[in-house]
């Protein structure tokens, strides 16, 4: 069988957990700091936060953003958010704008911050959030844009960006634009890595990502105030770096937090797989690059978008096909594992006061699937299932 996902570990990524372990220091020390100053480099950005899950980082970041006090000094924004962003928190009327199509881990944060949600419709040649139909749909209460970039394709950040002046222009504030990265940790748009666009954006180290921590993720902000808060929140709202009269007993506590931090066990293994990331991407990008050339003008097969403007991480392959059910069994009978990946979040019953019409998400569910593409795909692999498709299904 080849894989649809794997877990890639380093080499030595078990001895140097076991040295952790028998270190008798495996909460959050210095392995996460280190493993922190690391992913800055990556991201090209100093605001960056580990978290236990990227499902824990989105919750964490929109707990912040119910403050009207958040941005209140924009002097510091170093990455580009706004001044026209007039951020006055976020009330039991305001919206969030997202996408159905993604992970549940995108949206259950929204309801566990008891916000109201509004479905935005998917283009049909990315998977992405259609902007269109965004654009549509911005009202004057529409605080908070959740993108995410389907398989590592970044959305069109120009559009969104547009989007966000002729908001300011119309209702006087400039809607938040989260990004969802858990697909996407070495994307880029216009030369620019993803977490360094002027966003807020989450990233993702669970099991089977480009690079994994066994779990665990991250918050990277554009705005140092906004960055300092979220690392008190993630641990309680304890000052972690303060002095203490008793180590065990922490001083006052400003703001409730949570224990959304992350442990020296993930940082390790994060930190082990780090210098292997290039290589992982890079074979991704590669069998992705074979398939783009070979399945051109495969009939019954349509491939996606692909604008040189922007470098996808191809953590997924997603095709579209007619006769989805005979696609897939030809695959499980040549051994060629694929899937939908996610379910459109939209069909599940605790959503159902947000049921919306969204044409072209129920067209494209029908048709959408996934192929390997992964770091495991040897050319020969790549071949085969090339050789496969092409022989019809």
């Amino acid at each position: 069988m080849i894989d649809l996902f794997k877990v890639f570990m380093a080499p030595k990524a078990a001895e140097e957990v076991a040295t952790v372990i028998n270190s008798g220091y495996i909460g959050e020390g210095p392995k996460v700091k280190l493993f922190e100053s690391e992913l800055k480099k990556v991201f090209n950005n100093d605001y960056v936060v580990t978290t236990n899950s990227a499902t824990s980082a989105e919750h964490l970041i929109l707990h912040l953003l119910k403050s009207p006090d958040l941005f209140r000094d924009l002097q510091d924004a170093q990455y580009g958010i706004s001044s026209e962003i007039n951020w006055e928190g976020f009330t039991k009327d305001d919206v969030v704008l997202t996408t159905p199509l993604t992970c549940t881990a995108t949206n259950w944060p929204i309801l566990a911050n008891q916000m109201k949600l509004q479905w935005v419709d998917v283009d049909p040649n990315t998977m992405n959030m259609d902007l269109d139909d965004l654009a549509r749909k911005i009202t004057k209460l529409t605080k908070i844009i959740f993108i995410v970039h389907w398989g590592g394709y970044p959305v069109d950040l120009d559009k969104i960006r547009k989007i966000q002046a002729k908001t300011y222009q119309t209702y006087g504030f400039r809607p938040l634009v989260i990004q969802d990265c858990a697909h996407a940790i070495g994307s880029t748009y216009k030369g620019k890595h993803l977490a360094n666009t002027g966003d807020i954006c989450t990233f993702s180290f669970q099991a089977i990502k480009h690079m994994t921590c066994g779990d665990g993720g991250a918050l990277v902000v554009p705005y140092k105030e906004l960055y300092d808060r979220a690392k008190l929140t993630r641990w309680y709202g304890i000052d972690r770096e303060s002095n203490r009269k008793d180590f065990r007993c922490e001083t006052d506590i400003k703001e409730f937090g949570f224990k959304f931090h992350m442990n020296d066990i993930s940082a390790t293994i994060g930190l082990s797989n780090l210098p292997f990331l290039r290589n992982v991407l890079d074979t991704h990008r590669a069998n992705a690059s074979l398939y783009n050339e070979k399945l051109k003008n495969t009939p019954g097969l349509t491939l996606l978008e692909n604008k040189p403007d922007r470098e996808s991480s191809y953590w997924i392959y997603t095709v579209k096909v007619e006769n989805r059910e005979g696609f897939m069994k030809k695959m499980n009978e040549a051994g060629i594992q694929v899937s939908r990946v996610h379910e459109r979040n939209d069909k599940h019953t605790c959503v159902n006061e947000f049921k919306s019409i969204l044409p072209n998400l129920d067209q494209v569910v029908n048709e959408m699937i996934c192929i390997p593409v992964g770091w495991w795909v040897t050319k020969e692999n790549a071949e085969f299932i090339i050789d496969t498709i092409k022989k019809g299904w």
